[in-house]
């Protein structure tokens, strides 16, 4: 398989047959789905990658699906198989797998993009999988639904944008919670910085406790020299990261907080 620039919408494309590439391939396939900031054209650049982005992402050593997991299982009360968990832009499923691993059963997943619900759905993990652009539409849950509620690997321009976060928060359980995390590499530092504005006003609001922000070094393989971390070399340099866990409080009461009227059908 071989890896193009384009002048379409979507910057690049795959053209012929073989199955994977080199480790340079794989980086400009990651490269460049970090690189588009249009949400209509990253889902369809995510339809075409559902196929190859597992062995992908594990060419990079992509690490937030276990580190997001470990985070949570060390913080949510109670056996993990009476916990309801959301996975939200869930993808392929990479998190519902490290949360089956750790006794987690009741999983239900969303995702804009419909070529990586159906590779998340042939992984039978999912109690229930729903198509959902958040962002642009409300999650298909009830106010109050999930023990917890995830977010691994979408915070980023032109993915979830900050604004949809009360989101997250209106589906969770009173003392439920919920684990997001973003990379902190130099191309993604603007929208952490908008990020944590809305993570801390949610806390200074009382809707929610931070109990981890937890920066992590080694998130994955850097696809370029500009975005290694300090001290490395593009060749071993990985990027960095962070995942954070916060406790929904009760009686949480913020504006985006409001259930919609009517959630769609699904969950």
């Amino acid at each position: 398989m071989k890896w193009v620039s384009c002048s379409c919408y979507v910057p690049c494309r795959w053209v012929g047959e073989e199955e994977g590439g080199s480790l340079s391939e794989v980086r400009a396939r990651v490269g460049a789905s970090h690189g588009i900031t249009d949400l209509g054209h990253k889902l369809h650049f995510y339809d075409r990658w559902a196929p190859d982005y597992d062995q992908d992402v594990a060419a990079l050593q992509y690490r937030a699906p276990r580190l997001a997991v470990d985070c949570l299982t060390q913080a949510l009360p109670g056996p993990p198989h009476a916990a309801l968990i959301l996975d939200v832009a869930c993808g392929t499923g990479l998190v519902a797998a490290e949360l089956q691993a750790r006794g987690f059963l009741q999983l239900h997943g969303v995702d804009g993009s419909p070529g990586m619900l159906e590779r998340a759905r042939a992984r039978g993990l999912y109690q229930n999988l729903s198509l959902c652009v958040l962002g642009q539409e409300p999650l298909p849950s009830s106010e109050g639904t999930f023990d917890a509620v995830l977010m691994v690997g979408a915070l980023s321009d032109g993915q979830v944008p900050c604004s949809a976060i009360p989101e997250l928060l209106r589906v969770t359980k009173p003392g439920g919670l919920v684990c997001l995390t973003t990379r902190t590499n130099p191309s993604n530092l603007h929208y952490k910085e908008a990020l944590e504005a809305t993570l801390d006003r949610l806390e200074q609001a009382g809707a929610w406790e931070r109990l981890v922000a937890w920066p992590v070094d080694q998130w994955e393989l850097a696809t370029s020299e500009l975005e290694v971390v300090p001290r490395t070399s593009d060749s071993d340099g990985f990027i960095s990261g962070i995942v954070y866990l916060y406790r929904k409080q009760e009686g949480a009461q913020v504006e985006g907080l409001r259930p919609s009227p009517q959630p769609p059908a699904g969950l």
